[in-house]
């Protein structure tokens, strides 16, 4: 289900960064502007032969329907621990070395960073592997939700993943 809000509409935003760190887990929510070098460097290390960065942005359009911006909003605790769950499990998965995920929270202008996703690991294979799966399990199961605002019109709430809007995430409509 989907609701509407009016383009006026403020998500109620933490002002400061909140985060999980171990010595091979990174986990963030932030409403500053993301660093991928920061996430680069925090997961490389002399033992991983790879190091796969994923960067995801604000595109402009949605359906065909042109899109002005994109808002995040989360409950902080629980997306932390889902976030360091999804983490760990990766870790011990794909024997990598470290783990990165960071969340963009607030507003997000078309062409800025929503996520950022860093891995490293032994062997390529490995670390491209739980890269993607980190993006696919993080939109599927962490509590972040964003508001869609689309050009002329108001804003859209959905779960953070692709899907139609309006239908249920799990109906047939595109959740892989």
């Amino acid at each position: 289900m989907s609701t509407t809000e009016p383009s006026t509409y403020k998500p109620d935003i933490p002002s400061d960064p909140v985060a999980q760190t171990t010595a091979n887990i990174h986990i963030e929510l932030t409403p500053n502007a993301l660093d991928s070098l920061a996430a680069t460097r925090f997961v490389r290390s002399p033992s991983a032969g790879a190091t796969v960065l994923f960067i995801g942005t604000t595109r402009d359009t949605f359906n065909d329907l042109p899109v002005s911006s994109l808002a995040y909003t989360s409950y902080a605790p629980l997306a932390l621990a889902t976030l360091h769950n999804i983490a760990t499990t990766l870790l011990a998965k794909h024997a990598l070395t470290r783990i990165a995920i960071i969340h963009k929270l607030g507003e997000c202008p078309i062409g800025e960073e929503s996520i950022v996703i860093a891995v490293s690991a032994p062997h390529r294979q490995a670390a491209w592997r739980a890269g993607e799966e980190a993006l696919e399990e993080t939109k599927k199961r962490a509590e972040i939700w964003k508001l869609e605002r689309f050009e002329g019109g108001d804003g859209v709430w959905r779960a953070n993943r692709d899907g139609v809007m309006g239908v249920k995430v799990g109906e047939g409509e595109g959740a892989a």
